[in-house]
């Protein structure tokens, strides 16, 4: 998928590819500003925050650089049916915004179209899940303190300024759930400096950083996204082979102390063979091909016909040769198809939104069988304005339709 938020992202911190993601610290600015409202704007955010029913953690709030109680900004409604539903206080919101606070919505993908397209767009670059949260700051306020996330960041600074400052690692590759605790703060900074609308830094796993906007007075605000990419790890694979385990009865059978010596020798020849079939290459291949989409809208057929399709699995689906036929592996399904529709399973699939005209009646069964196999879904027009000037739409016809 071919999306300007991924181009932009490479150019602007010289990247070749998704390999150096979580390798180095790095800054860089996009050269196309017309992206940053196109991915989110102040009042966009607080029209989501409106529209949504929102618990804490997923949205938060800071003041003087102390977190708000949730009942400051959090009401509970109860509807007709005296359903009590959560929701934000939009006034004690802007209370606090205009008091100089920060406001934070976590997974802004999963209510924004825009946001939500742009992170299944670095899914599919990196080969790793990704997610989005927005932060909004006005006026002189304080950030978090000094901390570390146990996931690679992509920070894109959309509108206004924050002052930010960068530390290595203290631990190598820590993790959320590890060894030790890892609280010990570097005391060299790496860069201090101000993000302005358009720059971008890469912060990896494990970096210390902290993000301010004291000392730039009451006037101004400051809305930037990270983008969060979770890479799978050797601890990801050696729970993945714990849980193979389960499949062998052997492994299922209780440790005796008395067969001790035997029983070791059989456990860890078997653990050896599993390793060396599922080495860890094999392991992600088959983890991103069995990720099943995190949302799918269906086709209802009695509403509208079929218009615009697009694929919507997590990570690129793989199409493949065997003999007369194409084989599709991807969002947890293997599907087998006659070889000449293989023109329109790469266009179906590409991650770009297709346009099926009233007379592509072939390509529109194909299409019905991705979004019914959960690989592809229809889009609204909301979901469709998503990808407007940010991913290129495929258009077909009769003359596109040949293959069946």
């Amino acid at each position: 998928m071919e999306h300007r938020l991924v181009t932009g992202i490479e150019k602007a911190l010289g990247w070749d590819g998704p390999g150096p993601v979580g390798t180095a610290f790095v800054r860089g600015q996009l050269t196309d500003l017309d992206l940053l409202t196109r991915l989110m704007t102040p009042y966009r955010l607080l029209e989501t925050i409106q529209r949504r029913h929102l618990t804490n953690p997923q949205l938060r709030c800071y003041a003087k650089g102390d977190e708000v109680h949730p009942s400051t900004f959090l009401s509970t409604a109860v509807n007709r049916r005296r359903q009590a539903v959560n929701q934000a206080d939009m006034a004690a919101l802007g209370r606090i915004l205009n008091g100089g606070g920060t406001v934070v919505l976590d997974h802004v993908d999963f209510f924004d179209p825009t946001l939500e397209i742009a992170c299944r767009a670095l899914g599919w670059w990196s080969g790793e899940l990704a997610s989005a949260n927005a932060y909004l700051a006005v006026g002189e306020t304080d950030g978090f303190h000094l901390h570390w996330d146990d996931h690679d960041v992509i920070a894109v600074q959309l509108s206004g300024e924050k002052s930010w400052e960068v530390r290595g690692p203290s631990r190598p590759m820590p993790m959320y759930r590890d060894a030790e605790r890892n609280l010990t703060q570097p005391d060299e900074v790496l860069w201090a400096g101000t993000m302005t609308a358009g720059d971008v830094m890469h912060i990896p796993r494990g970096y210390w950083h902290t993000a301010t906007r004291l000392g730039t007075g009451s006037q101004g605000h400051s809305l930037h996204v990270t983008f969060g990419l979770t890479k799978r790890t050797g601890v990801t694979w050696s729970n993945f082979l714990s849980d193979a385990t389960r499949a062998d009865e052997l492994f299922r059978t209780d440790l005796e102390s008395s067969e001790g010596a035997a029983q070791h020798e059989l456990l860890t020849a078997k653990l050896a063979t599993l390793a060396r079939e599922y080495e860890p290459q094999r392991y992600l291949k088959e983890l991103r091909a069995n990720t099943p989409p995190a949302r799918h809208m269906p086709h209802i057929a009695a509403f509208d016909p079929l218009e615009h399709v697009v694929a919507v699995t997590e990570f690129e689906p793989v199409i493949t040769h065997a003999d007369d036929v194409i084989q599709v592996i991807g969002g947890g399904k293997q599907l087998t198809f006659h070889r000449r529709a293989e023109p329109a399973l790469r266009a179906l699939l590409s991650g770009h939104p297709v346009g099926l005209t009233g007379d592509a009646t072939d390509l529109t069964t194909v299409a019905e069988v991705l979004i019914k196999e959960g690989l592809c879904a229809p889009l609204t027009a909301e979901s469709l304005s998503g990808y407007t000037g940010l991913v290129t739409p495929v258009n077909f016809s009769k003359e596109h339709s040949n293959w069946a």
